[in-house]
C-alpha cells in the first residue's frame, strides 16, 4: 500500500493527484506539522529536511514530491501520462516537470516562507514584488504554449500538467493569475475540473 504523508495545500498534492489518475491504490497521513513533530527522529528518517511530501510504499520510503511521482509512474503508470521513452515529447514533459518544481514553485515557495520568518510581520515589499514578478515570468512562458494545445504537451494529460498544475494552484491563491493570462486561466480551469486535481486539492 501508498502511503503519502501530507499536509493540506503542500506539494503532496502532486502525488495524491497522480494516484487518482493512475487509480493507484494509496492513502493519505496527514501529519501535525508543528516543529515537535516535524524535527523528530521518527519524521526526519522518512524526510530527512522535514518537509513534506514523504511515501511509503510497503518497507520502501522515499520524499520530494517530484521523484515521488518519478517513482509512481515507473512502478504503476504502464506507460500513461507520460510520452514514450526516447521522443521529444517525453523530452518536453520532464522539462516542464522540472519547470514547475525548479523554476516556477521557487519564488512562490519563497513568498511563503518570507511570510512565515519575517520578524513582527515585518514582510519586505521588494522581496515580495520580486517573487511575484519571477512567478509572473513562468505564467507567461505557460500562457505562450497553452495558447496554441489543450496541455503543456500537446492535447494529452500528462505529469507535467500535475506537476505544474500545483504550482499553478500556489498562483493562484497568491492572486497572480489574472486577465493578463487567459489562456493559463483557462488552462488552470481545465486542470481544477479534473476530479483527482479536486481530491488532492482538498486532501487533509
Amino acid at each position: 500500500m501508498v502511503t503519502i504523508f501530507h499536509v493540506k495545500g503542500t506539494r503532496g498534492v502532486r502525488a495524491i493527484w497522480l494516484c487518482e489518475e493512475l487509480g493507484i491504490p494509496y492513502e493519505v497521513d496527514v501529519i501535525d506539522f508543528a516543529p515537535r513533530f516535524k524535527n523528530s527522529p521518527e519524521w526526519r528518517a522518512k524526510s530527512p529536511t522535514g518537509k513534506v511530501p514523504a511515501m511509503t510504499d510497503d518497507s520502501f520510503t522515499m520524499f520530494e514530491s517530484g521523484a515521488i511521482c518519478d517513482y509512481l509512474l515507473d512502478r504503476y503508470g504502464d506507460g500513461r501520462l507520460q510520452p514514450a521513452e526516447g521522443t521529444q515529447a517525453r523530452a518536453l514533459c520532464r522539462q516542464w516537470c522540472w519547470f514547475a518544481e525548479a523554476t516556477f514553485a521557487r519564488p512562490l515557495g519563497e513568498i511563503v516562507n518570507h511570510n512565515r520568518v519575517a520578524p513582527d510581520g515585518g514582510q519586505v515589499d521588494f522581496v515580495i514584488e520580486d517573487c511575484r514578478d519571477r512567478a509572473r515570468i513562468c505564467i507567461a512562458a505557460i500562457e505562450d504554449v497553452v495558447s496554441k494545445s489543450e496541455f503543456l504537451v500537446g492535447d494529452a494529460f500528462t505529469v507535467a500538467d500535475i506537476m505544474t498544475g500545483y504550482s499553478l494552484l500556489l498562483a493562484s491563491n497568491f492572486g497572480l493569475l489574472t486577465g493578463d493570462y487567459p489562456h493559463t486561466q483557462a488552462y488552470y480551469e481545465r486542470l481544477s475540473q479534473r476530479p483527482g486535481f479536486q481530491v488532492a486539492r482538498d486532501a487533509g
